[in-house]
Formats: C-alpha cells, sequence, structure tokens
C-alpha cells in the first residue's frame, strides 16, 4: 500500500497543506502533482494520488488555496480570485512545482501534471508558463487562456480529456484551445467523450441540471488514456 505524508509548505507568504503520497519505488522517483477543482484539496483528488502510487509513481496533491471550501458559493469565493488575476495563479503554480521538485522523494527531473475542473486550467497554465514538468493532463478542465505570454514553444507534452456535453466548455472553446497550442508549438492531443458532461472523474458528482454528472464509463476511458500518456512522458 502506499505511504502518505503532509507536506506544510508555503506559497506567496502563506502556508499549505500538501499530500505527498509514495509508491513503491525506492529514493527519489518520477512524480505526478494532482491539482484540485474549485473546491480546494479533496478526498476525490488524494484518491487520483493514491491511483498513481499503485501505478508506481509518487504523487503530491496540490493545495492551491490554503483552505477548503463546502458549498458552491465558498468554492466560487476560493476559485474567483484566481480566475481575475492569472499572473497571481501563475506564480502560485510555479512556486508549487519548485516546492515539489526540491522533496527528496521526488526525482526533480521526471515531473508532471494533472488536474481537475479549476485544476485542468492550472495545469494548462502551468504548461503556458513554462513549468519545469514533462507533461500535463487536464480532465473537465476550463480552457479559457490567461491573457498573458506563453513562453514558446510549450515544452510540456499536454493532454485534454474533455467531455462534449459540457456546458461550461463549449465546442468553439475546444477548437480555440487546438488552436492556441498548434501555435504555441505545442505536442497536444484532446479526447473528446461523447454525451460525458462537467466533473465526469469525480465520484458522486450529480447535477445533471447544471451540467455536472460522474459517467463512470468515461471515467475509465479517460484514466486509460492517462495511463500511456503518463507512460509517454515519464517514460515508465
Amino acid at each position: 500500500m502506499p505511504t502518505t505524508k503532509t507536506v506544510t509548505y508555503q506559497l506567496d507568504g502563506a502556508d499549505r497543506d500538501g499530500l505527498l503520497v509514495l509508491g513503491e519505488a525506492a529514493g527519489s522517483a518520477p512524480t505526478v502533482l494532482v491539482f484540485h477543482d474549485w473546491g480546494g484539496r479533496s478526498e476525490s483528488q488524494e484518491g487520483f494520488a493514491h491511483r498513481l502510487a499503485e501505478m508506481g509513481y509518487h504523487a503530491f496533491g496540490v493545495d492551491i488555496y490554503g483552505k477548503r471550501g463546502g458549498t458552491p458559493e465558498q468554492n466560487q469565493a476560493l476559485m474567483g480570485p484566481l480566475l481575475e488575476d492569472r499572473a497571481l495563479l501563475r506564480r502560485l503554480l510555479l512556486e508549487t512545482v519548485e516546492v515539489v521538485a526540491a522533496l527528496p522523494e521526488v526525482d526533480s527531473g521526471a515531473l508532471a501534471a494533472i488536474g481537475f475542473c479549476f485544476g485542468g486550467l492550472c495545469v494548462l497554465d502551468l504548461a503556458r508558463a513554462g513549468g519545469a514538468v514533462k507533461g500535463v493532463a487536464s480532465f473537465h478542465g476550463l480552457f479559457t487562456p490567461p491573457g498573458l505570454p506563453t513562453v514558446t514553444p510549450i515544452r510540456a507534452k499536454i493532454a485534454a480529456y474533455h467531455g462534449w456535453a459540457d456546458p461550461m466548455v463549449k465546442p468553439d472553446t475546444v477548437v480555440a484551445l487546438g488552436e492556441e497550442l498548434t501555435a504555441a508549438g505545442a505536442d497536444w492531443q484532446l479526447h473528446g467523450f461523447g454525451g460525458a458532461l462537467h466533473a465526469f472523474m469525480v465520484e458522486g458528482a450529480n447535477m445533471p441540471s447544471m451540467g455536472v454528472q460522474y459517467d463512470e464509463t468515461t471515467a475509465k476511458r479517460a484514466w486509460a488514456y492517462l495511463e500511456l500518456f503518463l507512460r509517454e512522458v515519464l517514460g515508465r
């Protein structure tokens, strides 16, 4: 079974509590950063970190906010300021990578990042910013560009797993992402899943009237694609 430890670190001068989940590899190992959704660090995020550790990677459950939401209103109050200040978000993302890369258990030359919903936006922004990761994967993420200069060519390989029926990311936004990444010289791939709504990876998500719904079949397919992607970018 994977072992875990809480890692208290600072972002922008304030404490955060991340979760390091160690796979079976001895010493430093390829590590995947796991970025949370709009509600902050969550059990769902930690579950994905454990699944990565069972695949042989180390995983780090990122804490961007330093606190957790509960209601949609609380979650929006946490996410909203960072969506409005993408320069601040970019700084937090790059600081996070530096923190994780410095951990003794981590192979700093073999980092990747995945994220869900807001976290999906985070990993795309991390790639745009030239963060020191080999690849990023966005699950039902937000695609809106940050309005900041992109470090080109984008070095990190990019995968996006998108529910085609997600009302938060319309098809024209998906096409725009492909055009943006092509112009930035990225190695990118995008998987669209017919009928899937927002949060298709999150067990228990069940608000179809708001376009939010867990989808077991889509979740299995997307994770299988992730396994292939991580083997490609991390070499194992």
